[in-house]
């Protein structure tokens, strides 16, 4: 049987013996009510490791972010994000249909904002035939690619000038954290709210967080999850996987980015794909056919045994934590064999 290597996302990782054994002796109670034990330790570590005051245990990132978006941004209010963003492109439209935001995208060099492409595109409260602006909406990382420290610390100073919120969809954060070499805090410090993900890098089946500082938000946020059908009860045995990831899995993400190097290396080195390896600085690699469509080379490479996706009109590989270090050198086998056929 031809062996396969799953690099379609790192969404895809499945749970160790380790966290399946936290999740079966995992203390469980009524979490609508507060009293789930498990889930309210899982919030107290991740309100600890964001540096804020409140962390909420939600189903998933897209959860999260409509959440942040609910509450922060206000119904028929905007919010600036970069064109590629997750929140406009996959989360079935929720930003609009259940938020009431409107989202105005700008387009950023991989996908990162600056205040120069946000002068001039905040709408002033108190115009009665216009949406004001509220929020700025940053993705760390986004493409796998980083904000840095200083850029976040502009942008909150826009905001602060302008009346502002800014909400971070930290999906990957301790991945940009990791490629800034910087704590995951010194990120979530310059936003007012932030949602993060167990279930990608860190390997937890479920679940997200998201975390604040303000008593309201946190307040509203939880009505909001209700609303949502967010309010689940024994959740304590996908907390526990939750706070095993955190525990366990965060210092192995640096395999995650040195295995997508060393691939992204090897496939700069072939005439079929065009890659700027300076755009791989964590677990994604993204990238271009040169001679057929990215749409071909995928379905090529998957056929070869590396399962990948088109994003954003290009083909994507994303490390995780289910590829081994020693499978590395098989994966960069099959592309210095691979002989794609053209169009």
């Amino acid at each position: 049987m031809k062996e396969t290597f799953e690099l379609r996302s790192d969404t895809f990782t499945l749970p160790s013996e380790g966290m399946r054994k936290a999740m079966y002796r995992a203390e469980v109670g009524d979490d609508v009510y507060h009293e789930d034990p498990t889930v309210n330790r899982l919030e107290e570590i991740a309100a600890h490791l964001a540096g804020k005051k409140h962390a909420l245990f939600v189903s998933s990132g897209s959860m999260g972010n409509l959440i942040g978006l609910f509450a922060n941004c206000g119904r028929g209010n905007e919010v600036i994000c970069a064109s590629g963003a997750h929140i406009i492109h996959h989360e079935i439209g929720s930003i609009a249909t259940i938020a009431q935001v409107v989202p105005i995208e700008i387009d950023a060099p991989r996908g990162i904002l600056t205040p120069s492409l946000l002068e001039g595109k905040v709408k002033p409260r108190g115009v009665y035939d216009m949406s004001a602006t509220t929020m700025v909406e940053v993705e760390n990382t986004i493409g796998g690619y980083p904000y840095t420290v200083a850029g976040l610390k502009a942008i909150r100073s826009f905001c602060d000038e302008h009346q502002l919120k800014i909400h971070m969809d930290g999906a990957r954060l301790f991945n940009a954290a990791l490629a800034e070499h910087v704590s995951a805090r010194e990120f979530t410090a310059l936003a007012d709210d932030v949602t993060f993900c167990l279930s990608k890098g860190l390997g937890a089946p479920a679940g997200s967080i998201l975390a604040s500082d303000d008593d309201e938000f946190a307040f509203q946020a939880k009505r909001v999850r209700k609303m949502l059908g967010g309010g689940m009860r024994q959740i304590g045995f996908l907390a526990a996987a939750g706070i095993y990831a955190l525990e366990n899995n965060m210092e192995r993400l640096a395999d995650d980015h040195a295995n997508a190097h060393a691939i992204a290396v090897a496939l700069a080195q072939k005439p079929w794909a065009a890659i700027n390896l300076d755009d791989v600085r964590t677990n994604i690699i993204m990238f271009d056919a040169v001679g057929l469509s990215n749409d071909s080379l995928c379905a090529q490479l998957n056929e070869a045994g590396i399962l990948c996706l088109t994003d954003g009109g290009k083909v994507r590989l994303v490390t995780n934590l289910n590829l081994h270090n020693d499978e590395v050198p098989k994966v960069i086998r099959i592309i210095d064999t691979l002989n794609p056929k053209s169009n």
